[in-house]
């Protein structure tokens, strides 16, 4: 299957899961792959990508996090995935998606998820490249299942006014104060923009949070759930069971399941991060405070 042998090309230059500074994935657009073709499924053109985080680390079934460019009149074609979701997220400019044959073009920064058997794709119609993210999970752990191709660059492709499809907007306006979110200190702003039942897959969530300087997300676990907290902008600190490390816009930071892990900013801008969760058993979504001080041999 062509998209596992990119996976394989593109993880296998990726850095080793331990320590935790090292399995952090960093945007470097230096490391950016020009794709096209088959690449694209048959999309206009080329995108840029790279691979952050190795899925070959994780215990539940994410199978992709890249980070690229969509150059201008540049995109990824319209194809089905019979085992696959995927969430496209821009964070600049805007594009034009396509979900199950229906196309509307949207402002950045906004997710849109592509369920499980649908056909989806994505094309930038401006003259400025359009930053993006892509997350796909997979149904079965490891199986990407059919993909089919639809020949369909989606390029001058007829538009609706309004979407026909799911999307997240990613505006701060939309988001709600929490206090002293898992015991942390300060008040971060805080929204899921979506939820489980979106998905047929066993993705949990994908959060949208904005600490402010001084503020924090405190000690906390999954039993049964893996993140990854995508730093958007801003800088900060990570600690996971008793290691810290400082992270910065363009990071991807993974947590594995049951390991105790807070945020905190320690720059002079708001930090704000993107949460992709995902479960081990569809559904099942929990978390576990864990104060300062307390938890297992190795916390």
């Amino acid at each position: 299957m062509k998209v596992l042998c990119l996976l394989a090309l593109l993880a296998s230059s990726l850095p080793a899961k331990d320590p935790l500074a090292r399995r952090i994935g960093h945007t470097d657009p230096s490391k950016y792959m020009r794709l096209t073709g088959p690449a694209t499924h048959l999309g206009a053109d080329h995108i840029f990508l790279e691979l952050l985080l190795d899925p070959d680390v994780f215990h539940t079934n994410l199978v992709m996090f890249h980070r690229g460019v969509i150059p201008p009149k540049c995109g990824i074609g319209n194809h089905f995935q019979y085992g696959l979701e995927d969430c496209f997220v821009i964070f600049d400019n805007e594009a034009q998606f396509t979900v199950n044959g229906r196309t509307a073009r949207l402002e950045g920064p906004v997710a849109v998820p592509a369920t499980l058997g649908g056909s989806h794709a994505l094309y930038n119609p401006t003259d400025k490249p359009t930053e993006w993210l892509n997350i796909v999970v997979s149904k079965v752990k490891g199986v990407a299942g059919d993909i089919i191709n639809l020949g369909d660059d989606r390029a001058g492709a007829p538009l609706d006014p309004k979407p026909a499809f799911m999307s997240a907007p990613l505006r701060r306006n939309l988001l709600r104060p929490v206090e002293h979110m898992n015991g942390g200190s300060g008040t971060v702003q805080y929204r899921r923009a979506l939820t489980s039942d979106m998905f047929a897959t066993n993705w949990a969530y994908l959060d949208h949070i904005v600490l402010p300087p001084g503020a924090s997300v405190g000690r906390h676990r999954h039993m049964g759930l893996e993140e990854v907290f995508y730093v958007m902008n801003g800088q900060g600190s990570v600690t996971v069971n008793k290691e810290s490390a400082d992270i910065q816009k363009g990071d991807a930071v993974p947590v594995f399941l049951q390991e105790v892990h807070s945020f905190q900013n320690t720059g002079t801008e708001d930090l704000e991060l993107l949460v992709v969760g995902v479960s081990l058993e569809k559904g099942k979504l929990d978390s576990t405070d864990v104060p300062a001080g307390t938890g297992r041999r190795g916390e």
